[in-house]
């Protein structure tokens, strides 16, 4: 259903895989990477949107990289070296092409993803302020991040996160909401009793795929995507 495409960044040239809907057009959302890159089942993440009816564009931050299942190293090494401005510049330029593509019926965007796409997900949205109205981060969030400046976060955000999870624990994930609702942020995140990290990920990198959880995850993150305007 997709393609890859190039857009402009800042003088510069970006990719990402595109996918819209057979109806022609629809609201834009932007798909952020796990730590493995832009890989076919983020891929097929852009696709399910389409099917939705939505025009889904997945930036390649790792500008053409990628780590297998099988290479954990090499994916912490990618996500650990990923120069932070250029995927704000990449993630940015991505919004840009959405908003400008013929196929976006909608004057913002939302914004999902996943692990590292999730952290991303609630970075960007600060970021962007009002070009971002909906974003739907799972099991990834800016934790004990003291740099981040929520001032900007204007977006409607419901998390999906894991209730076992080294990487980005509950108790965490549940005092970052605290501290957004404080600030009058519209925050809301769901722990998924009896999951654990990556639990969407139907190719099932760590073993903890749940089918049940996902299609509860994904219904409500369709719900939400459902009112970017």
């Amino acid at each position: 259903m997709g393609q890859m495409v190039e857009f402009g960044v800042n003088g510069t040239t970006a990719g990402g895989y595109l996918a819209v809907p057979s109806s022609g057009s629809g609201a834009g959302v932007v798909v952020l990477q796990e730590w493995w890159g832009l890989v076919p089942q983020i891929k097929a993440v852009c696709d399910r949107l389409a099917e939705r009816g939505f025009v889904a564009l997945a930036p390649d931050l790792y500008h053409g990289d990628i780590a297998e299942h099988t290479e954990m190293d090499k994916a912490g090494e990618l996500m650990t070296t990923l120069p932070p401005d250029r995927a704000a510049r990449d993630m940015s330029g991505a919004i840009d092409y959405l908003l400008s593509h013929d196929a976006c019926t909608s004057s913002t965007v939302g914004v999902t993803g996943f692990c590292m796409g999730g952290m991303l997900t609630l970075r960007i949205a600060a970021l962007e302020g009002d070009r971002v109205s909906v974003a739907v981060p799972f099991y990834g969030a800016p934790l004990g991040d003291d740099s981040m400046d929520w001032s900007g976060l204007t977006a409607k955000v419901e998390g999906h996160f894991a209730e076992t999870d080294d990487f980005f624990p509950p108790e965490a994930v549940n005092a970052l909401g605290e501290q957004l609702r404080a600030m009058g942020k519209d925050v809301t995140f769901h722990i998924y009793e009896g999951t654990g990290h990556a639990f969407t990920n139907e190719e099932d990198p760590l073993g903890t795929f749940d089918e049940e959880a996902t299609a509860t995850a994904f219904g409500r993150g369709l719900e939400l995507l459902g009112t970017i305007a």
